[in-house]
């Protein structure tokens, strides 16, 4: 193609098939080029990388020449990491129709010449030595675009990364908020409980968890730097905005998204049935990539600082007290609890995934922990909680203010919508409350919703009796047993005789 010089593999294929007795110009065809091309560069007797004056001078003029020193010399001045395609658009504004799109490789080539000659001193990389058991880094990546769901909801999240530098052992964990003290302390503490040691230093970048509100939250920092302490690690940053001080982590972001939106394909599915299940898939990933290091992971065990007797907290704390309407909040969000509660302050124990709740030193409650959209309050409210007193007022279902959240299932939905429709109100809600009595009562949940989906197919409306009788056990009473007091009067009868018998 003209304009375009011939390669040495051209030239050498070229010569290979006129020696087997081809013409130049079927030869040339072969290897790719024209005649005229070939006759010149045969009668050179030489490869194309070998002539001794290549061409200096251009065969067109530069259509850039008459704005680079005055438009694109001092924007790539001021701006020197501008890409030549904003370049361009900047030129197509202010000269229209002069520089069209097909310009942009031309652009390219004169950018990056003159970066090279003329431009700024470029920031370097300098590679560091990771000697064995010194160094381990985390991170959060974002984990979105793996598009997992679980029980077929869309699970946005982050992956909370821990490396270890020398060996490249790594430990990944699905984290359901952001980056917070609990989802950093969490990850790393598993992370080192499974290599089984600790690196001298522990090395992130500046981690909201840790460093961004030192200034507005100076526990959560010490409650970090203690975390530290206990496992004798130095806590130590990169600097902010450079980002490739925490290089080790940071390049081992890509290979590990990769690995599991590949294993993912592979799957078949993105779904999972709960959390549990996509955390045991993520470590099941992780394994095999660590057991390509094993060599290199034997050398740094030996060089890790041994691990305490126990561990330490990974969590940070709450108090807390129960309202009168059953329900609590915490971190932006609501949870019900059990009524008998009411009044009482508890101490939470906030995980990523989970609340713990002590009321003194006794757990009373453990639940998944729930997250606000934005600004707006975040709920969790178990209609088991509240049903016991619910069934007793069942008019204040209507319209009570977590109404939406005593749906538990889609089908409980279409119960209500259909119940509200065909009954009279009270009637309506009277129904409706007792599904939900009798859900918990028969701990049924998911069969009473088959049931009731069955009865609304059918165009009726569900029957608390049937339902109470199918799905709610009966307590048979145990039989009452009257066991007469013995008469104590034939004890002494027989002492007496016992002592008679002693004297004769």
């Amino acid at each position: 193609m003209a304009g375009i010089p011939i390669t040495d593999h051209q030239f050498r294929l070229y010569m290979k098939h006129r020696k087997s007795g081809d013409t130049q110009a079927v030869a040339a065809s072969k290897a790719g080029f024209s005649e005229s091309t070939a006759r010149r560069h045969e009668q050179a007797a030489r490869l194309p990388s070998q002539k001794k004056h290549p061409r200096k001078y251009r065969t067109r003029k530069d259509p850039f020449d008459e704005v680079w020193l005055g438009d694109i010399v001092p924007l790539l001045e001021r701006v020197p990491s501008i890409r030549a395609t904003s370049v361009l658009e900047a030129l197509q504004r202010l000269y229209p129709e002069r520089f069209p799109d097909r310009m942009l490789r031309t652009l390219q080539r004169r950018i990056t010449h003159w970066r090279a000659t003329q431009g700024p001193q470029r920031e370097l990389i300098f590679r560091q030595d990771h000697p064995p058991g010194r160094q381990g880094l985390s991170d959060f990546t974002d984990g979105g675009k793996l598009n997992v769901s679980i029980a077929g909801e869309a699970f946005p999240h982050l992956l909370y990364h821990f490396r270890l530098a020398y060996s490249g052992w790594e430990h990944a964990k699905a984290i359901c908020g952001g980056e917070s003290f609990t989802a950093l302390a969490e990850g790393l503490q598993e992370a080192l409980w499974q290599v089984g040691g600790a690196p001298l230093e522990h090395r992130t970048d500046s981690l909201s968890a840790a460093y961004k509100n030192r200034a507005k939250n100076n526990d959560t920092v010490k409650v970090y730097e203690d975390f530290c302490r206990h496992y004798g690690m130095r806590e130590t940053r990169n600097n902010k905005g450079v980002a490739h001080e925490n290089g080790s982590i940071e390049a081992a972001h890509g290979p590990l998204r990769r690995s599991l939106s590949e294993a993912l394909v592979m799957r078949g599915s993105h779904d999972f049935a709960d959390l549990a299940a996509y955390q045991a898939f993520i470590q099941d990933i992780v394994a095999r990539k660590n057991a390509r290091r094993r060599d290199l992971v034997k050398v740094e065990l030996k060089a890790l600082r041994p691990l305490p007797v126990h561990r330490t907290t990974d969590y940070s704390t709450a108090s807390v007290t129960v309202t009168s309407s059953g329900v609590m909040s915490v971190r932006n969000t609501t949870y019900s609890v059990p009524s008998r509660l009411v009044g009482t302050r508890l101490k939470v124990h906030i995980y990523d995934d989970r609340l713990v709740c002590f009321l003194g030193a006794t757990q009373v409650l453990a639940c998944a922990r729930v997250y606000g959209d934005g600004n707006k309050r975040g709920r969790r409210i178990d209609y088991r909680h509240l049903i016991h007193s619910l069934v007793r007022k069942p008019q204040a279902f209507r319209n009570f203010i977590f109404k939406e959240e005593l749906f538990p299932q889609p089908a409980y939905r279409r119960a209500w919508a259909a119940l509200n429709a065909g009954l009279d109100p009270r009637q309506a809600c009277r129904v409706y409350v007792g599904l939900l009595h009798i859900a918990a009562k028969g701990d049924c949940e998911t069969d009473l919703a088959e049931e009731v989906q069955r009865v609304l197919d059918a165009g009726q409306l569900p029957e608390l009796k049937s339902l109470r009788t199918a799905f709610v056990p009966v307590v048979h009473k145990r039989p009452e047993v009257s066991v007469p007091p013995p008469d104590l009067a034939a004890y002494d009868a027989l002492l007496s005789q016992l002592a008679t018998t002693t004297k004769h």
